[in-house]
């Protein structure tokens, strides 16, 4: 079955963050000088403006931090999920992620729900990280 949903593309700054993935690692870049982590990926960090960073593993727990429910079809490829929410989690480390949220339940989606990370391989060559609520 063909995977109909846009798909990222991965360029020099993101690929780590896709390869992680692929391995089942969710990774951000951490400033060494600073010890903050940041997201997206940056060549310099934005709190010393240096290029002293590293990819580091985060833990994959946090919070819904936001969600808006998508009422209209932007993409053929999500026509049967209509309407879907699309979440903000905030990372323990202090990161915030756009994604989606799956094994909802019956459960309400709620501003402050506990969520961590699963990866989903929608490709051979793509794995997207996506959130469950944590048990």
């Amino acid at each position: 079955m063909t995977y109909s949903k846009p798909l990222p593309e991965a360029d020099k700054w993101s690929g780590p963050f896709f390869a992680g993935a692929r391995e089942g690692k969710l990774l951000a870049q951490k400033c060494n000088s600073s010890g903050r982590f940041f997201f997206p990926p940056s060549p310099v960090s934005p709190v010393t403006r240096d290029a002293n960073w590293s990819w580091v593993a985060l833990s994959g727990k946090g919070i819904v931090s936001s969600f808006v429910v998508m009422h209209q079809k932007y993409f053929a490829g999500f026509g049967d999920e209509v309407p879907y929410p699309v979440i903000e989690v905030e990372l323990e480390e202090g990161v915030r992620l756009l994604s989606n949220i799956v094994d909802l339940g019956e459960r309400a989606l709620v501003v402050g729900m506990p969520v961590e990370v699963v990866f989903d391989p929608v490709t051979p060559d793509v794995t997207l990280p996506k959130f469950r609520p944590a048990a």
